[in-house]
């Protein structure tokens, strides 16, 4: 699945992914196991019930972007405790793609992880994936200051950070709200969605932005679509 728009990747220096649910299919949902995680330690730190804990975890998810930097602002969280804790699960669900770091390597430039995740469950995901060999740096919540995608300062830090051309650059994303900035700033854009053969763990909205303007491209292969690139350049 593909979209041809004006922003094209015969430019592109760098290249931009966003790591959970983008470098691997949403179907493993992975990220469920942190969503457990996340909604346990509100209840915990609030002393509320899990169902009370899911409502708040989703309102902040939505409203800030993360649940942590909505109980950082609601509450006076410290970081460090809540990924410390969030991010202790299972990776096994995670396999090597091999095809998938072929087509990474064979792209011409730089590529970066630029996450909303931690460091270290970066590096679980891309060794478990066995493609971290293929990327320069990871750009977590901690180097973006703690404040998380879609924030358009930790987009201006995460270029100034590490020298990116953003009209030289393309960034992939599962989350549309998360393309609006780079777009803006003149970034080549892709969608990363589910496809549509297995069940995912999503939200609604989630799921939404297909058809915004600020998305160049979608795919349901991320794979596929990379190799194309190549190919097609």
């Amino acid at each position: 699945m593909t979209r041809k728009q004006q922003r094209s990747f015969g430019h592109i220096e760098t290249w931009v992914f966003d790591l959970d649910n983008t470098l691997y299919p949403h179907h493993v949902n992975l990220w469920q196991q942190v969503d457990v995680r996340i909604r346990d330690f509100v209840a915990q730190y609030l002393k509320v019930s899990k169902d009370e804990a899911f409502k708040i975890q989703k309102d902040y998810y939505r409203r800030y972007g993360t649940t942590m930097r909505g109980m950082m602002t609601e509450h006076g969280l410290n970081a460090d405790d809540f990924l410390d804790y969030v991010h202790q699960i299972d990776h096994s669900p995670l396999e090597p793609n091999p095809a998938m770091g072929a087509a990474i390597e064979t792209l011409p430039g730089r590529k970066l992880i630029l996450t909303n995740g931690s460091r270290a469950h970066a590096g679980k995901v891309l060794e478990r994936l066995g493609i971290d060999s293929h990327f320069e740096d990871v750009f977590d919540i901690v180097a973006a200051n703690l404040e998380p995608k879609p924030a358009r300062q930790t987009y201006l830090r995460f270029l100034k950070l590490h020298g990116v051309d953003p009209s030289k650059a393309a960034m992939f994303e599962d989350l549309a709200r998360n393309l609006v900035t780079p777009h803006d700033l003149g970034m080549t854009t892709v969608l990363v969605v589910p496809d549509g053969t297995k069940n995912v763990v999503r939200e609604d909205w989630e799921l939404e932005g297909r058809d915004a303007a600020y998305v160049d491209h979608i795919t349901d292969d991320l794979t596929r679509f990379l190799a194309a690139i190549r190919a097609s350049n």
